[in-house]
């Protein structure tokens, strides 16, 4: 659970607002709790990731390459100068962002986006950029992690972005591209990876191939298809991923160092045409996901719920989806799904990240040309 801090003055002043919304409530009963569904703000260009601030308030991406500050007041900013160019086509453009676990000194966000091959030159490939955020714009942006090899395809770029609990490390999740699947089996690219570095884009000395001849350093997993969703476990700080699959297949792994999660050599999903991707549901030497969907809802980002809003959710595992347009909650003891429970079906919304506020309310943003905040509190 983030630790509210205390704002800096800088931070104190809002980028001049531009939109103003009315907050709208849908009262609706789960298994465990009855809540209220309040639309904080809309208007929102298919946003896809979201940061709480200090003071509550939230930055916000939205893929075609803004970048806003969001009030639970319903205030939109306008677009925040400073983003990189982002290659903003089918499923690219700017993604992910989290704030640096240190950012009350420092002031530092990192954001994943696909970024554009050099002039020129064809292709994209997903980047992150770190930038300090001093409440007007961003400035001193520096690419810290840039995916090789750049690749003409708008599909599969990942990616979530998750500090490790000690704060040393980012996690980066990267897809397949689409139509470069074969080479989630390829240590010598970044393609269907989970990367680990260090926060300035260092490669730490412990990951699992720095040694390997011919691997490429960064890499910590491999085997993915496209890792949409991450998450640390709340009591074992190691990183849980979600995999967006094909037509079935959808995957929950804990995502351990070195371990190959067998895509496309294995998987539960066949293509969108229903022709096989591979016999095989196992294979030597691979991984099998933790959990897995079939049919496919089409899973984004996840959360493990830690907050006291609502205390039968206590450590939950919360997994948003696209095509499913719910979240679904899957009830752990330990690592062990006990039970799924699909929620929020009222929104008939394709849901694309969930946060746990510093109130411990959950705010999910829909995938819309006119996207949603929507706050997740309990009814009175």
């Amino acid at each position: 659970m983030r630790t509210k801090l205390l704002l800096s003055t800088a931070l104190a002043t809002l980028i001049p607002l531009v939109i103003n919304t009315t907050a709208q409530a849908n009262v609706v009963e789960t298994e465990r709790h009855k809540v209220e569904l309040t639309t904080i703000a809309d208007g929102l260009e298919f946003p896809w990731g979201m940061a709480f601030l200090p003071d509550g308030t939230l930055l916000v991406t939205e893929r075609g390459g803004n970048l806003r500050h969001v009030t639970l007041n319903g205030d939109i900013s306008a677009p925040i100068a400073g983003v990189p160019k982002v290659f903003a086509q089918g499923q690219g453009g700017l993604l992910d962002l989290v704030l640096d676990p240190d950012f009350a000194t420092n002031q530092l966000v990192y954001m994943s986006y696909s970024e554009p091959a050099p002039q020129g030159q064809e292709g994209s490939s997903t980047a992150v950029a770190r930038a300090k955020f001093d409440g007007k714009q961003l400035t001193n942006v520096e690419v810290i992690f840039s995916a090789a090899p750049k690749w003409a395809s708008n599909f599969h770029f990942g990616s979530r972005l998750v500090f490790s609990a000690d704060g040393e490390y980012l996690f980066i999740t990267l897809g397949d591209r689409g139509n470069r699947r074969d080479d989630a089996q390829a240590l010598n690219t970044h393609i269907g990876k989970v990367i680990r570095i260090h926060k300035d884009g260092r490669v730490p000395a412990d990951n699992p191939f720095v040694n390997q001849a011919g691997a490429l350093k960064e890499i910590w997993s491999w085997g993915h298809r496209n890792v949409q969703g991450a998450a640390l476990h709340p009591v074992t700080g190691e990183l849980w991923t979600n995999e967006h699959g094909p037509k079935g297949g959808d995957e929950i792994n804990i995502t351990r160092a070195g371990n190959n999660y067998g895509w496309p050599i294995a998987t539960f999903g066949v293509n969108y045409n229903d022709t096989i991707i591979s016999p095989l549901t196992a294979a030597p030497r691979t991984e099998q996901p933790h959990y897995y969907w079939v049919p496919s809802i089409a899973i984004s980002n996840m959360l493990f719920y830690s907050g006291s809003a609502f205390p039968a959710w206590q450590g939950d595992l919360l997994v948003t989806a696209l095509k499913g347009s719910v979240v679904a909650r899957l009830d752990l003891d330990g690592e062990r799904v006990m039970h799924e429970e699909r929620l929020f079906g009222e929104l008939n919304a394709r849901l694309r990240d969930i946060e746990q506020g510093p109130d411990g309310y959950l705010y999910l943003i829909t995938d819309d040309r006119n996207g949603k905040l929507i706050q997740v509190k309990p009814a009175k």
